[in-house]
């Protein structure tokens, strides 16, 4: 006799991201707002333009939305390892 598996529902989330880039002289500021519906956070980077390099605006932009989208990524992980720890049963030895 075959066991019939039943699946779960199929559940799905949207996660906004809005990443505004500001450039003010040789520095361009990344400003990351993750909102998951549970929680929202945020992060600032910024990107300085050395005296001796071009002065492309698109490395500045990579460099400052990069570092804000790592430090966004830590924070999620960080809000994971505490969210599991919360929800792990203690146990008595």
């Amino acid at each position: 006799m075959t066991e019939k598996r039943t699946q779960a529902p199929m559940h799905v989330k949207t996660w906004t991201l809005k990443l505004d880039l500001f450039e003010d002289g040789d520095t361009t500021t990344a400003h990351g707002v993750l909102d998951t519906g549970d929680n929202v956070l945020e992060s600032r980077s910024s990107a300085h333009r050395s005296p001796q390099d071009a002065a492309v605006p698109e490395i500045g932009d990579e460099y400052a939305a990069g570092r804000a989208l790592m430090e966004l990524g830590h924070q999620l992980l960080v809000a994971g390892m505490h969210d599991a720890a919360a929800n792990t049963p203690a146990t008595s030895g």
